[in-house]
C-alpha cells in the first residue's frame, strides 16, 4: 500500500482528516454560528429581500439579521416605530435618504427618527439590527458615517486595534470594529454585559468556558456569536490565525475582568 494512503487511513482512524469534524461544539448561547448556513427568513418591514436571522426576539420585535438587497430595491426604515436601527454595509452600495454608503458604511437611527428611504441600484449586503428603546440613551439624532475614514486606535492589548462607530455617553452602549493581528492572543475574561459579534474578515479562533469545560472553534467570515453577561471566554487558544476584523456591539460599557482559568467554580477566587 502506498505510504500516502496509509497516512490517510491513520488520520481517518484518529478522526483528524480535514472536513471530518462533526461541527462546532454546542453552547447554551449562540456561539460559533456560521450565518451562511442559516435558513432565509421573511422580513415584513423589508419586502423583496433575503435575510439570515441570527439573533433577536420575535415577541419583542427585536432582530439581528444579515440582509441581501437585490439590485434596484427600494424600501424605508419607517416600518418599525419605537425601535432603534443599526445598519452596517458589508458589500455593495446602500442609499440612506440622500447619503450613499459603500462597504464599511454605518448608520444608527434612534427611536423616534422619521422613516428614511432606503435603496440600492446595484444590490447590497448589510447587517441590520433592531433594538428596543434604551431609556438611558443620550444619542437622539441619526448617526451616519464611513468607517473607512475612522482611524484605528490601540485597544489596550498588543495586536488589537479598534474603531469606534457609536458610543452613547448615557447608556454606555457602543458599536465598534476590532482588528486582531495574527498571533495576538487573549486571556480568559468575563464581561459584565452581553456582547455580540460578526466576523467581517480573516480567520479567528476562540474559546468559551461552559461549566468548567473549554470549547474551542474557529470562525470564518460570516461567523457570529452573542454572549450573555458574565460568561467567561477567551483563553490561551483565542487568537487570530489570519488578521481578523470583527463588528461588535454591547448594550452598555461594562467592566472586563481577567479570570485565571476555565473552571467549574468561577467565584471571586478564580479572578486575577
Amino acid at each position: 500500500m502506498p505510504i500516502r494512503w496509509l497516512t490517510v487511513l491513520i488520520l481517518a482512524a484518529q478522526g483528524v482528516l480535514p472536513g471530518c469534524a462533526s461541527g462546532p461544539p454546542n453552547t447554551p448561547y449562540p456561539a460559533f454560528v456560521a450565518v451562511d448556513s442559516l435558513p432565509d427568513v421573511f422580513m415584513a418591514e423589508l419586502p423583496g429581500i433575503r435575510a439570515k436571522q441570527f439573533g433577536g426576539d420575535a415577541d419583542l420585535r427585536t432582530a439581528a439579521n444579515r440582509v441581501d438587497l437585490p439590485p434596484a430595491w427600494q424600501g424605508t426604515t419607517g416600518a418599525s416605530p419605537g425601535k432603534s436601527l443599526e445598519i452596517f454595509v458589508l458589500r455593495g452600495e446602500l442609499l440612506v435618504a440622500d447619503l450613499r454608503l459603500g462597504a464599511g458604511g454605518y448608520a444608527y437611527l434612534p427611536p423616534g427618527t422619521l422613516g428614511f428611504n432606503l435603496g440600492t441600484a446595484t444590490g447590497a449586503r448589510v447587517l441590520y439590527f433592531l433594538d428596543d428603546v434604551d431609556p438611558l440613551a443620550v444619542i437622539r439624532t441619526p448617526l451616519i458615517l464611513d468607517s473607512r475614514l475612522v482611524e484605528w486606535q490601540p485597544a489596550g492589548t498588543p495586536g488589537l486595534w479598534s474603531k469606534a462607530l457609536r458610543t452613547d455617553p448615557g447608556s454606555g452602549a457602543r458599536t465598534w470594529l476590532l482588528r486582531i493581528e495574527p498571533g495576538a492572543s487573549l486571556g480568559w475574561e468575563r464581561i459584565a454585559t452581553s456582547r455580540e459579534g460578526y466576523l467581517l474578515s480573516g480567520s479567528y479562533q476562540h474559546s468559551e468556558c461552559v461549566d468548567g469545560e473549554t470549547l474551542t472553534w474557529q470562525y470564518a467570515p460570516g461567523g457570529y456569536f452573542r454572549r450573555p453577561a458574565g460568561v467567561v471566554n477567551g483563553g490561551p487558544d483565542a487568537r487570530a490565525i489570519e488578521e481578523s476584523v470583527w463588528f461588535l456591539r454591547e448594550p452598555s460599557n461594562a467592566k472586563v475582568t481577567p479570570v485565571a482559568a476555565c473552571t467549574a467554580d468561577l467565584s471571586d477566587d478564580g479572578i486575577r
